[in-house]
């Protein structure tokens, strides 16, 4: 797609990789809101890029509907969701869990990729399809032992994408996900130093960006696309697992009966 007069939400928008796909894709000629819990910062980039911005936490369903209203009400309508709002962890299961902060963490990482869906499909479809993005990361493609929780929930964010794929493709409406790994944003603020120490090569907020753009550039859906250090973006192969077979060896194929004519 191009994006010359597209209209796009952008969750998380305030600062990082949400900031820096709003500003590329306003320079391309998209009409953008700006959507965060963080005002000052939110209206500042939308001011920058003549934009929208909402307040808006992705973790209360009404939210993502009022932002979506918001768009549809401000520039008619809405063609891309990028929702890349989330948080860190910080806490394990062991001594260090806290109930309350996994539920807040879960809420804005997986749970505002739900909300947010459901919130965007509605004005999608009444422009004759779409685009949704949700940022995931490499947490959701491997093992994260340095915060599993956050890796489980990027992992669920990942599944959803590619069960999502198939099922809105029907109504023209493609949904990906970009998996970085480290990028240079507060997520990271507290272990930086920890990172460059190793070697860890460190991603800019740009380099994240570009795979956005090819991501919705490509004309995919229900894929997963990798963004490391010093190889290009591409959609991550995921292994087929093995499937079921009858007692006599023979392979199963399951397919949705309301599709049969």
């Amino acid at each position: 797609m191009e994006f010359q007069d597209k209209v796009a939400w952008v969750t998380g928008g305030a600062n990082g990789i949400g900031a820096g796909v709003a500003r590329r894709l306003a320079g391309l000629g998209a009409r953008v809101v700006v959507a965060d819990v963080d005002a000052e910062r939110g209206k500042a980039v939308a001011d920058e890029v003549d934009g929208l911005f909402v307040t808006c936490d992705v973790s209360d369903p009404r939210h993502g509907e009022q932002a979506v209203a918001a768009a549809v009400e401000a520039f008619g309508g809405l063609d891309v969701a990028v929702l890349n709002a989330g948080i860190a962890t910080g806490f394990g299961l062991g001594e260090d869990f806290d109930a309350e902060r996994y539920r807040r963490v879960m809420g804005i990482n997986l749970d505002g990729v739900v909300y947010g869906v459901h919130a965007a499909l509605p004005a999608l479809k009444a422009r004759g399809g779409g685009h949704i993005v949700a940022t995931a990361s490499m947490a959701g493609l491997m093992a994260m032992p340095m915060d599993p929780l956050y890796g489980a929930n990027k992992a669920a964010v990942v599944g959803l994408v590619r069960a999502l794929g198939p099922v809105l493709g029907a109504d023209r409406v493609a949904v990906n996900a970009v998996c970085p790994a480290f990028a240079d944003t507060d997520i990271i603020a507290g272990f930086k130093e920890t990172l460059e120490s190793a070697g860890m090569p460190i991603l800019t907020v740009d380099d994240v960006v570009d795979a956005y753009l090819s991501v919705l550039r490509s004309g995919d859906t229900g894929q997963c696309w990798y963004v490391q250090a010093g190889r290009p973006s591409e959609p991550f192969k995921f292994p087929n697992p093995p499937g079921p077979r009858t007692a006599s060896g023979q392979r199963v194929t399951l397919h949705d009966p309301s599709q049969e004519g």
